[in-house]
């Protein structure tokens, strides 16, 4: 498939806003529990205004998907059949909880807790959503899958909790270990199940081929040619048009950039007690997702590419 940057910039940005959001409300939790001592309202503060920054901005990044922007109201009429429109539903939901969280804070509200857990149950759902706008195409074999919603959470999460590692380095010192051992664990997390589904979507066969299209049963049966020389709607839509070698360098560019930098930074950071080490840490986690959401799409092998990807 091709990717389309407006949808990875929706889904890196929004999973970071929420993995951030969901890291507020398990430390404020733990606080109000006693089992770590209460940070300051300024962390809640910028953690919130950053999160509700952040799944704006993978908001804007939405409307640049759509041919007609000025008919975006109409994406959630299908809400009772479309993942696509439950999660134009779910997400200005989030953004609602998110900015009404950061603000119960500013004004230290009591009940701030109760705002945060509907963030997170928002957060949820706005997983659910996002993943199966991919998981329920069941022709696309790689995205068909339960490792995608898995990959979806576990991505986001780790995003979101090295995000608020490099904000407790700056505002809540005390938080630091907690919070990086957490991101840590989910980055090493997000790492074995996307290697997972790396792995898994390398055995797959497709179920289309230029015979069953063709209806020759030959077993040497090769196309050449697409037949024509000038572009296509096909081309453009379906295919990413990079090279294999080009493939297999984002796959590990993303592998390193996504996972195995941002862990070895966030260790290096808790021994070396440097602030900015998470702030790189997270810039370069978030630039290795993006690169990871591009493979995400490109990965997928859409049953048309068997003759439109096809050059003389």
């Amino acid at each position: 498939m091709k990717p389309a940057f407006s949808v990875v910039f929706l889904t890196t940005l929004s999973g970071a806003a929420q993995g951030l959001l969901i890291a507020l409300v398990g430390v404020e939790l733990a606080a109000r529990l006693g089992l770590i001592d209460t940070p300051s309202q300024a962390f809640y503060i910028v953690g919130a205004a950053l999160s509700v920054v952040l799944s704006g901005l993978g908001l804007i990044a939405s409307f640049f998907h759509l041919g007609h922007p000025e008919r975006a109201w109409r994406a959630i009429a299908m809400w009772r059949t479309s993942w696509l429109s439950r999660e134009c539903l779910c997400l200005p939901a989030f953004l609602a909880c998110g900015a009404a969280y950061g603000v119960a804070h500013f004004f230290g509200a009591p009940y701030s807790w109760m705002i945060g857990l509907i963030g997170v149950l928002a957060s949820a759902a706005l997983f659910v959503c996002t993943a199966m706008i991919n998981a329920c195409l069941c022709f696309l074999q790689e995205w068909a899958t339960p490792l995608t919603m898995v990959n979806f959470v576990l991505l986001s999460c780790a995003s979101g909790f090295t995000l608020a590692t490099a904000c407790a380095a700056w505002l809540a010192p005390a938080l630091v270990v907690g919070l990086a051992t957490c991101a840590c664990t989910l980055t090493l997390a997000g790492c074995a199940t996307r290697v997972a589904s790396l792995q898994r979507n390398a055995r797959l066969r497709p179920k289309s081929t230029v015979q069953s299209a063709t209806g020759i049963k030959g077993p040497n049966v090769v196309q050449k040619s697409r037949g024509f020389t000038a572009g296509a709607f096909n081309l453009r839509e379906f295919f990413h048009g990079q090279t294999a070698q080009a493939i297999r360098r984002i796959k590990w560019t993303f592998l390193i950039g996504a996972f195995g930098v941002p862990f070895v930074l966030m260790l290096l950071a808790l021994s070396a007690q440097l602030p900015v080490m998470f702030c790189v840490a997270s810039i370069t986690q978030y630039l290795g997702l993006v690169a990871e959401r591009w493979f995400f799409f490109a990965e997928a092998r859409h049953s048309r590419n068997i003759y439109y990807a096809r050059a003389s």
